[in-house]
């Protein structure tokens, strides 16, 4: 695979973990809640990112943290788009961002780990 190729599905992937960030606080602060699964065993509970941040002492519902989610969110959005235009560093920044959005469990983490490793892998494919 070449680090073209690779690029891309790190922006596809960027898009959906930041872009839904920013969307699901975006609704949080407009709706007054985040998007919650309606069915099953988790039926209307926040996802477990929601006991990280409560460790740290932040309201997960608070006004404080759906903020955080659209600075967060539109943060990574313009570091992909960087890395889009080809900005130098812009891949070791989406890297170290990606590293510190481990937190946001299961949505988030399973797409931050796919751009570390691939981010990692064009680095040395350059």
């Amino acid at each position: 695979m070449t680090a073209t190729i690779l690029k891309w599905i790190v922006i596809i992937a960027a898009i959906l973990n930041f872009g839904f960030m920013t969307f699901d606080g975006i609704r949080g602060l407009t709706t007054g809640d985040y998007v919650r699964p309606k069915s099953g065993e988790y039926a209307g509970q926040l996802g477990p990112w929601s006991k990280v941040v409560i460790l740290v002492g932040i309201d997960p519902e608070s006004t404080f943290m759906k903020s955080i989610f659209i600075l967060w969110g539109l943060t990574g959005l313009v570091i992909t788009f960087l890395l889009a235009i080809d900005i130098n560093l812009a891949w070791k920044g989406l890297l170290i961002f990606n590293i510190c959005s481990l937190w946001y469990l299961l949505p988030g983490t399973g797409l931050s780990l796919l751009q570390i490793i691939l981010l990692t892998i064009m680095k040395f494919l350059k």
